[in-house]
């Protein structure tokens, strides 16, 4: 079923499934233990989501939320979840989406920055809200999902009890209507809340349908909160698994295989980490997946090592795709695992960077100059030829344009056309376009190293050094001011390899630096633990914090 183009609000994409398809299931949460200790699932079809979302809508729109009134929504993965979320789309309201896992204190300033009217949380989020008085100058309205403590506002069910059966129309919405106000994890700086409009959203769903051709019918297991919205927008039964969403790098394998078998899974999304885990386990038990058709993985780049893992589960020709973008513009690129496998592996081991495919059909991908400055206005001689690396620069509808008051960001990441048209994104993120139009991720750009001798890009040089069969990861970090910095290798070692000889390995590591122009001026190697990662998918490795403990350990 393909909607009419003139659905932007995405809510309105549910009521027609519930008419088209009422009886298919919708969502699939998990809500305790049964008897006999097994995952116990809440579920609602179609036609029971749409109600319960039409019901939310009467009581919402009771206590003032409609269009326009940002709303916190910071609520686990569950029925609750998706029924509030759509049924603030259904008003026009804008959702205010902040990750809790960024820490207490940017957190915080998400949300003094976002001036929410109305807080909508479990209970654990209303205990930091009241004891850290998050949004307190703002906030006339509080929901609780769950139990509450003292605190003045509703509950869900309160809220609940108050709707109506009658139908609540989505409300009708224009392209460049703000929707969401979705704020990036910060690692590499102060979180910004980008600005999400109706027809970005729109553009998103409908640009990963075509990309990944997904149809009504498919079963997705979801494993990541925002990209779970999208199912119940395109007909899919959304199956939430057993396991905390903010911590994917922890999930219990099994608890991810007995959703995907149980369900009949055709489609799971999952970070790198989770693939990893998930992966390692299911070979190790021989395990299978007959029933997955496509996995999906972002937030990272994905090893070739792990593709090659988690590929042995489902049917054999199963892709893995690992779509590039940001929270900004996305997706950027594409790329699946049978072409990473068998043709730019080899490349990426070698130094060329990881190749993250041919950009999507209605974006425009330019490669500029790298520089930390703001380009006020573009031009197609900022643009560098094939092969040359520079920052990744995006054009497209599902681009954001503005950062929620935050000049300073958006001046700093935008490029105004000079023709009025859509803005151009600096993705923050270096790379090249090859001779063939794919686009190749060679790090971030606030990573990149600046010696005397040059310039050192972090996914070029890892690899080089990823390659060792002692070494699960590596991150490359400058100690130092530019131009002048010092490269430093920070390596963890795969848990079987730790009781090694770290003299000898030293050694091999330092001749695999010679190896490579790029890499001899790396003379340094320091070991660590375990590298601290990303708070939203526990993939990306967190330079930042590698480089302060380097720096200390080289005092």
């Amino acid at each position: 079923m393909i909607l009419p183009p003139r659905h932007l609000n995405v809510a309105r994409w549910l009521e027609e499934l519930a008419h088209a398809q009422p009886t298919t299931l919708a969502v699939v949460c998990p809500a305790g233990r049964d008897r006999a200790g097994r995952i116990a699932y809440s579920v609602l079809n179609y036609e029971e989501l749409n109600q319960e979302c039409d019901r939310l809508a009467h009581g919402l729109s009771k206590l003032g939320i409609g269009r326009g009134v940002r709303t916190v929504l910071m609520v686990t993965p569950s029925v609750e979840f998706f029924a509030l979320t759509f049924a603030l789309f259904k008003l026009g309201a804008v959702l205010v989406v902040v990750d809790p896992g960024m820490g207490i204190k940017n957190l915080g300033r998400c949300l003094d920055q976002a001036e929410p009217e109305a807080f909508i949380g479990i209970t654990k989020a209303h205990v930091a809200r009241c004891l850290l008085g998050w949004a307190r100058r703002h906030l006339r309205l509080c929901i609780t999902v769950g139990r509450k403590l003292g605190w003045s506002g509703l509950t869900y069910a309160t809220l609940r009890a108050a709707g109506q059966t009658d139908p609540w129309p989505a409300v009708e919405v224009a392209a460049d209507d703000l929707a969401a106000i979705l704020f990036t994890s910060g690692s590499t700086g102060p979180p910004k809340g980008a600005e999400y409009t109706h027809g970005i959203f729109a553009t998103q769903v409908e640009t990963i349908r075509t990309l990944y051709d997904l149809r009504p019918g498919e079963i997705d297991l979801c494993t990541f909160p925002l990209f779970a919205l999208f199912a119940p927008a395109l007909g899919w039964t959304a199956v939430v698994p057993d396991m905390d969403a903010s911590r994917p790098g922890r999930v219990h394998p099994p608890n991810i295989i007995s959703a995907i078998q149980t369900f009949g899974v055709t489609t799971m999304f999952g970070s790198p980490a989770l693939l990893e885990r998930v992966g390692a386990y299911g070979v190790a038990h021989g395990m299978r997946l007959p029933s997955l058709r496509r996995g999906i993985s972002a937030g990272a780049t994905v090893r070739a090592e792990v593709l090659e893992t988690f590929a042995r589960l489902p049917p054999e020709a199963t892709p893995i795709h690992t779509p590039y973008g940001a929270t900004e513009a996305l997706p950027v690129a594409t790329i699946a695992s049978k072409e990473v496998l068998e043709e730019t592996r080899q490349a990426t081991a070698a130094g060329a960077g990881v190749c993250v495919g041919q950009p999507a059909a209605n974006l425009t991908v330019r490669i500029i100059s790298i520089s930390d400055e703001p380009i006020p206005t573009w031009s197609d001689e900022l643009a560098l030829p094939a092969g040359v690396i520079g920052e990744i620069a995006v054009r497209g509808p599902q681009v954001t344009q503005r950062y929620f008051r935050q000049e300073e960001g958006t001046r700093l990441a935008k490029i105004a056309d000079p023709d009025g048209g859509p803005v151009w994104h600096r993705m923050g993120d270096l790379g090249y376009l090859d001779d063939r139009g794919r686009l190749w991720y060679c790090g971030r750009k606030a990573h990149r190293v600046e010696t005397a001798a040059g310039t050192l890009y972090t996914e070029c040089c890892e690899a080089i050094f990823n390659r060792h069969p002692h070494v699960r990861r590596t991150a490359l970090v400058g100690v130092g001011s530019r131009p002048e910095q010092r490269p430093v290798l920070c390596v963890e070692l795969k848990p079987e390899a730790r009781p090694v000889d770290r003299a000898a390995l030293r050694a091999e590591l330092a001749a695999l630096a010679q190896e490579q122009e790029m890499t001899r001026a790396i003379d340094r190697f320091l070991f660590h633990p375990e590298f601290p990662v990303d708070v939203r998918h526990n993939a990306k490795i967190f330079r930042e914090q590698l480089a302060a403990w380097a720096a200390k350990e080289l005092r």
